[in-house]
């Protein structure tokens, strides 16, 4: 087998400032490694309102953890019932050996499933400033060995059940949580709606719930009412190191607007599955770690508090790309024009 590993390089230009409040309070430019060019100046015109609104952009981190299912199986489901009811009443103990193996990892949610003669285990545990993966799938390890322990009548089934949910568009992860669960809002004066946007806070909204909300329930989305949360996640966690692969997830979330007074905009984004770590796997190579340096996101901080600013520039980059593309998309035309001038402008091949 011969190596032929090699670069594969990926535009990258860094956008904004933008500014945000609320949990995390800064202005800061943030990078987007993509393909599609015009994403950087629709991002960029989000990015430019933050900074002329009274509060920029609000985050709110709602909830963080990262979850591993652990699958077992018995001959009966009394048998998955009976396992399931003593493994939440052993809640204390299962927590101190997660603490006893990890300095960052704290179990702090159980939740159980039980189909047939099959228990599913869900567990949930903070993991600090790393996305968690490993070190969730390490925890379950060591709970399984005290689940089989305790229950002899139980077998292994595998280490991941899918009732985590990793890398799958699922209903449980935004039921339950799993990542960093974040909030974005802006309210744009009416003026600024106008002049910034090319459009009016009634037209913003009713295409809102007509395309995001409507459209999607007829398309058949899953906890899902966005137009286009994966573009800015991908080019997020590219530029970032992150596993890209949680953008399935990731990009399940809300868009949600409002008319407010006499034609201001109220405008949010709701991110319940970010996953995105500042230390572990991909963090290590050099350009990550410039990248994160330059992001504030290597500071010297309570644990978490480095992964949750990383989120919050995330869920507000978010906000600003959305944003952008439905007023975009509230004249008829302007979205494909933009498209072609700037990708023209940048040299791309027909």
């Amino acid at each position: 087998m011969t190596d032929d590993s090699r670069v594969t390089p990926i535009p990258t230009r860094w956008v904004g400032p933008l500014r945000l409040t609320g949990d995390v309070e800064c202005e800061q430019q943030v990078p987007l490694a993509t393909y599609e060019t015009p994403l950087w100046p629709s991002v960029g015109r989000g990015a430019r309102l933050s900074r002329l609104v009274e509060h920029g952009i609000r985050v709110s981190v709602v909830d963080e953890r990262m979850t591993r299912s652990s699958l077992f199986v018995a001959d009966s489901a009394a048998e998955a019932a009976a396992a399931a009811r003593d493994v939440s009443a052993r809640f204390d103990e299962l927590a101190t050996t997660v603490s006893e193996r990890s300095r960052h990892a704290r179990l702090i949610d159980i939740d159980t499933e039980i189909v047939g003669n099959l228990l599913f285990v869900r567990f949930a545990l903070t993991t600090g400033d790393a996305s968690g993966h490993n070190m969730v799938t390490l925890a379950a390890e060591a709970f399984m060995e005290r689940v089989l322990a305790w229950h002899p009548e139980l077998r292994y089934g595998s280490i991941s059940g899918n009732y985590c949910s990793d890398k799958k568009a699922t209903a449980v992860n935004g039921i339950l949580g799993r990542g960093r669960n974040v909030i974005a809002e802006i309210l744009v004066p009416e003026h600024l709606v106008h002049d910034q946007l090319r459009s009016t806070a009634a037209r913003i909204v009713d295409l809102n719930t007509r395309k995001n909300l409507v459209g999607s329930t007829i398309a058949g989305a899953l906890r899902s009412a966005n137009a286009h949360y994966a573009n800015m996640l991908l080019a997020f966690y590219l530029a970032t190191g992150q596993d890209a692969a949680n953008i399935v997830e990731g990009s399940q979330g809300i868009s949600y607007a409002e008319v407010r007074g006499e034609g201001d905009l109220y405008f949010s984004c709701t991110l319940p599955n970010l996953i995105v770590g500042t230390v572990g796997n991909g963090k290590d190579l050099p350009f990550v770690d410039d990248v994160l340096d330059r992001l504030g996101c290597r500071e010297e901080r309570e644990p978490g508090a480095n992964a949750r600013r990383l989120a919050a520039l995330i869920a507000a980059t978010v906000l600003c790309g959305e944003l952008s593309l439905l007023a975009a998309q509230t004249n008829q035309g302007e979205l494909m024009t933009s498209h072609l001038l700037l990708e023209r402008r940048t040299g791309a091949r027909r």
